[in-house]
């Protein structure tokens, strides 16, 4: 189905959605121009609407943050490596362990690939988005280059079949000297001559619209391919301990021969003030390019 007959069918109910999140004016940024009408409701790290109930007890999905441990609900990241030299290419090999302390060989496929593996530095510099393979052995495999030196942050995010999802994080550690990157706030990337501008407000504890459009030499990007089942993938990373927070469009999955842009709807939640990093991943013309932010919140 083309993605103008798809979106038409959503246009009722999105004009309503919309209208809520929109209104309240200079709460939360207006959507810019150009941006699909896709429906987009709070998602989890697998981009599932959670059903946890709020603290004040209505009904609000509390903010989930993942990867602040290598352990959760007895599954385990275990890296066969913790440092890799930097500036050189090398291989980042580890495995996931289930409750009996095997490893775990069979996983779901969740956004078109069984498990996704986020590197960052500890200062939210040198984001890298992989897709490693699994080996019958139930180690999986990737090659990696360490830009610069520094401690690294590694999100495995994942689906053991039959088990619960799971975002898990250990360190990697790149000898060498290391500065910190003083990002400041910054809503407009460029990068391989896209410009790419963040919308919308992050508001702590709510369900926050945020929108990215992408441009060309000035003109809109209106044909953004597919990647990963949807026409944008976005990780939110805070910045003061790395908690990370992964969101999607909540659209149909478009074919493989679907075009949309310039913009992608995502609605994100943030636990708590602070600073954000906000990674826009998007494919146009075959190749993936990533837009990075800085949002501070509160």
């Amino acid at each position: 189905m083309s993605t103008a007959v798809r979106l038409a069918g959503y246009a009722t109910a999105l004009a309503l959605v919309f209208g809520v999140a929109f209104g309240v004016g200079s709460a939360v940024g207006e959507p810019p121009a150009g941006v699909p009408a896709v429906a987009a409701h709070t998602s989890d790290a697998h981009g599932h609407a959670p059903d946890r109930p709020g603290p004040d007890g209505s009904g609000a999905a509390d903010a989930r943050t993942d990867g602040l441990a290598a352990t959760s609900a007895g599954y385990t990241l275990v890296p066969a490596v913790d440092t890799l030299v930097p500036g050189t290419p090398g291989e980042y090999a580890f495995t996931v362990t289930g409750p009996d302390g095997a490893p775990v060989t069979a996983y779901d496929v969740e956004h078109e690939r069984p498990l996704h593996l986020i590197v960052v530095r500890r200062d939210a510099a040198g984001f890298q988005h992989l897709h490693p393979t699994l080996g019958p052995d139930g180690v999986w495999r990737v090659p990696l280059t360490l830009p610069a030196g520094g401690v690294y942050r590694v999100y495995a995010d994942l689906v053991p079949t039959g088990g619960p999802e799971l975002v898990l994080g250990t360190d990697l550690f790149a000898p060498g000297d290391f500065t910190p990157i003083p990002f400041g706030p910054s809503r407009v990337a460029q990068v391989d001559g896209y410009q790419v501008r963040l919308d919308g407000d992050l508001v702590p504890g709510t369900s926050s619209p945020v929108f990215a459009t992408v441009s060309l030499d000035g003109a809109p990007v209106t044909d953004l391919e597919p990647y990963l089942g949807a026409f944008g993938h976005l990780v939110a990373l805070r910045r003061s301990d790395l908690a990370h927070l992964h969101v999607h469009p909540d659209a149909p999955t478009p074919a493989p021969t679907d075009r949309s842009g310039p913009g992608v709807a995502f609605v994100a939640e943030v636990p708590s003030v602070g600073g954000y990093r906000l990674f826009f991943d998007f494919r146009h013309g075959g190749v993936v390019r990533t837009a990075e932010f800085t949002v501070d919140v509160g």
